[in-house]
């Protein structure tokens, strides 16, 4: 069984940064996409960013673009990070970790961290 496992969430004020992480329990465990999904109550999971490889392509939602950043850590290479800049209320949502497998494309997610930006 897979587990992933996220950190960084909080409470902040609008314009703020907050820096999520997350880690893939099974070191081991071949990937070849990590990204962030969050969700707002009462709406829909929604994508925020993935980060592929090889070749470290990164995509984000248009809502996100110039102010969050994905990236992978070159030595651990099982955890992601979601760098979140001039943060908005409209970003207040649960966000989740994505790992998906190489091979089946299976995509696995972790349980979330709540994000809340006040105004």
């Amino acid at each position: 069984q897979v587990h992933l496992v996220e950190s960084g969430g909080g409470l902040v004020q609008a314009g703020d940064s907050l820096r999520l992480s997350c880690v893939v329990s099974e070191s081991t465990f071949p990937t070849y996409a990590m990204g962030w999904f969050r969700q707002a109550p009462g709406t829909e999971r929604e994508f925020v960013a993935i980060k592929r490889w090889p070749g470290g392509t990164a995509e984000y939602a248009d809502s996100v673009k110039g102010r969050f950043t994905i990236s992978r850590d070159d030595i651990r290479t099982s955890a992601v990070y979601l760098q979140m800049n001039n943060l908005k209320p409209e970003d207040t949502a649960v966000y989740f970790c994505m790992a998906q497998a190489s091979g089946s494309g299976r995509r696995y997610f972790g349980q979330g961290t709540q994000v809340t930006v006040s105004s």
